[in-house]
């Protein structure tokens, strides 16, 4: 199997599966031939992948046997009366699971011999500006493994998490857009407040947070030094930060992850 040749079937196709497939459609990493969906409401799903010139499948059977990969994206309560009546389908496949919760020591007792790694990707990978995090631990080849990676490389940024940090990077990963879209929206609104239209506003917001992001990415530098870097000696945006301080930016975001993690 290759990049070139392989066939990738997404066995639930919900938001996350949907973007992974806009994600390798627009950096024209896979035709949208080799892409197959399978999904409960199947009238549904045939209007989705029509619309992407992917491939519907009427049952998990028929997604199984089309794919090189499976993609496992349905819901985590499902997997488990789902998969091991698809196991012998399986066998000689790559099963690539974007399921929360779900780790290498949980599909091998579902489906135990079938090669398998689990990930957790965020929605950005619609754009290729996506985390992707891979659990250290899984079953496939290293072959197998590179083919993963040259997959989701194209969708964002991939990182290697041990499988006890699994959970936290997809937090990080798949929360942290939430956070980010209502930071977004709230700067927007003070624009709004002093006279700049909205969509303007908004454009200018998420342009200001992405070209950050990158700027991060790009230099590696530490982002107190960044914050640093634009705060003048008695200016304005030091004043800013200083009520964001005051606010507790900094405690309510840890908390938020706190609540999700169950800390």
């Amino acid at each position: 199997m290759d990049v070139t040749t392989v066939n990738i079937g997404f066995l639930g196709f919900g938001n996350m599966a949907s973007a992974i497939a806009d994600g390798w459609l627009a950096a024209g990493t896979m035709p949208a031939e080799r892409l197959y969906a399978c999904a409960k409401h199947y009238d549904a799903l045939r209007e989705r992948t029509a619309a992407r010139g992917m491939h519907a499948c009427e049952t998990a059977e028929e997604l199984v046997d089309a794919a090189d990969i499976v993609v496992i994206a349905i819901k985590p309560y499902l997997i488990e009366g789902t998969l091991p009546a698809l196991a012998p389908r399986l066998a000689g496949k790559v099963v690539v699971s974007v399921a929360a919760g779900w780790t290498s020591e949980d599909y091998e007792r579902v489906i135990p011999g079938v090669h398998h790694i689990s990930t957790m990707p965020n929605t950005p990978v619609a754009v290729c500006e996506g985390l992707v995090a891979l659990e250290t631990a899984h079953t496939l080849t290293p072959e197998e493994h590179r083919l993963v990676e040259a997959l989701f490389k194209p969708l964002g940024t991939v990182v290697e998490v041990e499988t006890r940090l699994l959970s936290v990077a997809g937090t990080i990963g798949g929360c942290t857009p939430a956070f980010i879209a209502m930071m977004i929206e709230a700067l927007a609104d003070a624009a709004v407040k002093y006279g700049i239209p909205r969509a303007t506003a908004y454009k200018m917001v998420s342009q200001a947070v992405a070209g950050t992001g990158r700027l991060q990415l790009a230099t590696g530098t530490h982002p107190g030094v960044m914050k640093d870097a634009v705060c003048s000696p008695g200016g304005t945006t030091i004043r800013g930060v200083a009520e964001l301080e005051r606010a507790g930016m900094r405690s309510a975001f840890i908390r938020a992850i706190d609540a999700i993690e169950g800390k």
